[in-house]
């Protein structure tokens, strides 16, 4: 396999959302063995200022789709922000993986060269395809995967290290 931005970000792309629906399956665990309305972490912050968890699923996935579209020119589907469930949030990364799947190595052949052009709140930001996808895409994904990693871990929910990276997604067997 030759290094290409493909492999740099779909693979990485969709290794993350697993790791995020993980996650939400624990939580979804915890909630049900200890009683708690689910909605107490869907709508936890870790402050006032900052986006509840079902927010950082949704940007997360947000992030990863309108980067892979931006990579590959081509659109992004939508998605509404409805989702305030495990079982809703879980679907919602779902449908952004399966969006990803439609991304072939093809669709982002020279993409390391496109000029991507974006707007970020009040700022218009330019980037090299490489750039946007090493200092905006990836950044923002582990960013907001780590928000949701650590409003479940505030609250109880029993998460390590290895939950966050998906080491069981590698084969760790030693050799």
């Amino acid at each position: 396999m030759s290094f290409s931005i493909y492999n740099c970000s779909i693979p990485a792309f969709i290794h993350s959302l697993n790791n995020l629906s993980g996650l939400l399956d624990i939580a979804a665990r915890h909630t049900r063995e200890n009683g708690i309305d689910e909605h107490a972490l869907t709508d936890f912050r870790l402050y006032p200022n900052m986006l509840p968890l079902s927010k950082q699923v949704q940007i997360a996935c947000d992030i990863v789709k309108r980067g892979a579209a931006r990579l590959a020119d081509i659109d992004a589907p939508a998605h509404e922000d409805y989702e305030t469930t495990f079982a809703e949030l879980k679907l919602r990364i779902q449908s952004t993986k399966d969006f990803l799947d439609t991304i072939s190595p093809k669709h982002l052949e020279g993409a390391e060269q496109k000029r991507i052009v974006m707007q970020a709140g009040p700022h218009e930001l330019t980037f090299g395809g490489s750039d946007y996808l090493n200092c905006w895409a990836l950044p923002n994904l582990y960013f907001h995967v780590a928000t949701a990693y650590n409003i479940l871990r505030h609250n109880g929910v029993n998460l390590g290290k290895a939950d966050f990276l998906g080491v069981t997604a590698f084969n760790t067997t030693p050799a």
